[in-house]
C-alpha cells in the first residue's frame, strides 16, 4: 500500500504483572495532500514510546527531525529504482546520499537500521517486470552497505506481499506451506542474500483483506484474537485460532521448505482501515489492534514461531492521496486521523495510557460548507469537489453511506473546503454553497474542520462551469491523474483464507 506505510514495529517485554508493548514503531507514509511537520510528528512517537518507523522513501525533512532520537529506522526504496539498482555503482551512490550521509552510527545521526529494497515485487499484478531485479538489486544494496562499514548495523530486505506462499489446495494447512512456483528461483536468490548477511524476510500480512476478498466465505472471527469455536487442525493436533498464526506459520513452513527454517521473520505490513467498506470501521480496527498488541504482549507466538513477533503496524495516518484502485478504504489505514489526533483509545506499552495527539496542530475555524436548500442538482459540483478531496466515506459500506443527496453533496464541498484551509471563494459553486457554524455531523458521518499546514493544496475557487463535469463514481478520487498509485495491498492473495472456506 501499499501501505509509512506509516507501520508499526513492536517489541515486547514482560515487566512486574503485566504485559507491556516496549520498543513501538511504525509505518509512517506521506501520500497526502496536507502534511503534519515532521519535528511534530517526532514529538508524538516519542510521547507513545513509539521508537521504529518504517518509510517508503528517503524524505530529507521526516529523516532530519528524526536524527538524534535513537528511533530505529527503515528507509523504502522504490519499484522504480530496482531496475537501476542492478548496477552496484548505483547502489553505492544511494548508500552514500541516502544512509551514509546521514550517519547512522553517531547518537547524533539518524539510527537507519534497515533498507526496504522495492515493495512487494513479486505481485502477480507487475507480470514478472521486477521478478529478475529485485534479488541482484537487494545484493547490491547489501553489499554497498557492507562496503560503507554499515552492513553490522544496517540491513537489506524485501518486503513481499503474502502471495509468495500457499498451501496446496489438497491439504490447505500451515505445515504445508510453499512458495510460488514462478517466483521459486528468484526468491532463492533473495533467501541466499539475506541469509548470508543475517537479514530479516519480510512479509506483509492482512486479515482484514482476507475478510475483504473473501465476499462472506472467510470466517470473521478468525481475522481477530478472541479465539474461535472451530479453530484450524493442523497436523501433530496443532491447532490455530486466527488467520495471522495460520499466515504466519505457513510463511514458516515455506522457509523452512526452502531450507531457512531459522530465518528471523518480520511483519511489514499489519493494519486495519477504517472507512470505505462495510468491514472498515473504527469499533473492528479498536477491536483488531486491541487484540494484536495484547497479542504481542504476551510473547507467546505463533505454533511454529514461538516467543516474540517483530510486526509492523499498518498505518500511522490517513493518506488521503492514495489511490483507491484496490477498495475504497486505502485511504483509510491510519491509527491517526491526518490531523494527528488517534481514532480510538490504544494503549501500547501497558501502562494504561493511550495514544497522545501530535502536539501544536491548529485546527481552523469552527465553519463548514454546506449546500444551500433549494439546491436540487448536485452532480456537477460533488464531481467537481471529489476530484479534488477524498470522498470515500460517501460510498456504499462507509460512514456516510446513510446520507441524504443533499447531505452527501454538502459533505463534498466540506471535504473541498477544508482542503482548501477555508480559503476565500472555495465554498461558493456558483452560489450553490454558503459556510455554516452548526456542525453538520449526522451519526457515523464526521464532517472535518481543516487544520493549517505548510503543504496544503494550491488555492483553487469553486467551479465556473461544471458542464463538462462527469458524475462522481464511488471511486471518484482514483481518477486523479496527481494521486500516486499505491500497491501495498492489491492483489493480496491472502492463503489462509482458504483453510476456513
Amino acid at each position: 500500500m501499499g501501505k509509512l506505510l506509516v507501520s508499526v514495529f513492536l517489541v515486547t517485554f514482560l515487566f512486574f504483572l503485566g504485559h507491556n508493548v516496549e520498543g513501538l514503531g511504525v509505518n509512517w507514509g506521506d501520500i497526502s495532500s496536507h502534511k503534519l511537520p515532521p519535528k511534530d510528528v517526532v514529538k508524538m512517537l516519542q510521547e507513545n514510546g513509539i521508537k521504529k518507523v518504517k518509510l517508503f522513501n528517503n524524505d530529507d525533512t521526516i529523516l532530519n527531525a528524526l536524527a538524534g532520537t535513537g528511533i530505529e529506522v527503515m528507509i523504502g526504496i522504490s519499484n522504480q529504482l530496482l531496475k537501476d539498482l542492478v548496477n552496484p555503482d548505483v547502489a553505492m551512490k544511494w548508500v552514500k546520499e541516502n544512509v551514509t550521509r546521514y550517519e547512522p552510527k553517531s547518537p547524533k545521526g539518524v539510527n537507519i537500521t534497515l533498507i526496504g529494497v522495492g515493495n512487494e515485487p513479486f505481485l502477480r499484478d507487475y507480470k514478472d517486470t521486477l521478478t529478475n531485479v529485485t534479488g541482484p538489486a537487494l545484493e547490491n544494496m547489501q553489499n554497498a552497505l557492507n562496503d560503507a562499514g554499515l552492513g553490522d548495523t544496517t540491513k537489506a530486505t524485501v518486503p513481499l506481499n503474502a502471495d509468495v506462499y500457499l498451501s496446496p489446495s489438497w491439504n490447505p494447512v500451515p505445515s504445508a506451506g510453499f512458495f510460488r512456483s514462478d517466483i521459486v528461483d528468484p526468491l532463492n536468490y533473495i533467501l541466499k542474500v539475506l541469509n548470508k548477511n543475517k537479514a530479516p524476510f519480510m512479509v506483509n500480512i492482512y486479515p482484514f483483506l482476507s475478510l475483504f476478498y473473501g465476499n462472506g466465505a472467510f470466517p470473521f472471527d478468525y481475522a481477530f484474537f478472541d479465539g474461535v469455536s472451530n479453530p484450524l487442525k493442523d497436523k501433530d493436533g496443532v491447532e490455530y485460532s486466527n488467520c495471522f498464526d495460520a499466515n504466519l506459520d505457513t510463511c514458516a513452513a515455506a522457509l523452512a521448505g526452502a531450507g531457512y527454517g531459522n530465518m528471523t521473520i518480520m511483519v511489514g505490513e499489519m493494519g486495519w482501515p477504517t472507512d470505505g467498506n462495510p468491514y472498515a470501521n473504527v469499533t473492528l480496527a479498536e477491536k483488531f489492534y486491541k487484540g494484536f498488541v495484547s497479542y504481542l504482549a504476551k510473547g507467546k507466538g505463533s505454533p511454529r514461531r514461538p516467543g516474540y513477533i517483530d510486526a509492523y503496524l499498518f498505518a500511522l495516518f490517513d493518506e488521503d492521496r492514495k489511490s483507491t484502485l484496490p477498495g475504497n478504504f486505502e485511504t483509510h489505514w491510519g491509527i491517526y486521523y491526518d490531523d494527528g489526533t488517534p481514532k480510538f483509545p490504544l494503549d501500547l506499552r501497558g501502562n494504561k495510557k493511550n495514544l497522545v495527539s501530535v502536539p501544536n496542530v491548529e485546527k481552523l475555524s469552527k465553519k463548514w460548507c454546506v449546500i444551500k436548500p433549494d439546491v436540487k442538482n448536485f452532480t456537477g459540483l460533488m464531481s467537481y469537489a471529489c476530484d479534488r478531496a477524498d470522498c470515500t466515506p460517501l460510498t456504499n459500506g462507509s460512514s456516510c453511506q446513510n446520507l441524504s443527496d443533499a447531505d452527501k453533496a454538502s459533505y463534498a464541498v466540506n471535504t473541498y473546503f477544508q482542503n482548501q484551509q477555508q480559503q476565500n471563494g472555495t465554498c461558493d459553486f456558483e452560489g450553490k454553497a454558503t459556510t455554516t457554524t452548526k456542525d453538520p455531523s449526522q451519526g457515523t458521518c464526521k464532517f472535518t474542520i481543516g487544520f493549517k499546514t505548510l503543504t496544503s493544496l494550491a488555492p483553487s475557487s469553486s467551479p465556473s462551469d461544471h458542464s463538462d463535469a462527469k458524475a462522481p463514481s464511488s471511486s471518484s478520487t482514483s481518477h486523479l491523474a496527481s494521486k500516486s498509485l499505491a500497491f501495498a495491498s492489491i492483489g493480496i492473495f491472502f492463503i489462509v483464507s482458504i483453510f476456513f472456506m
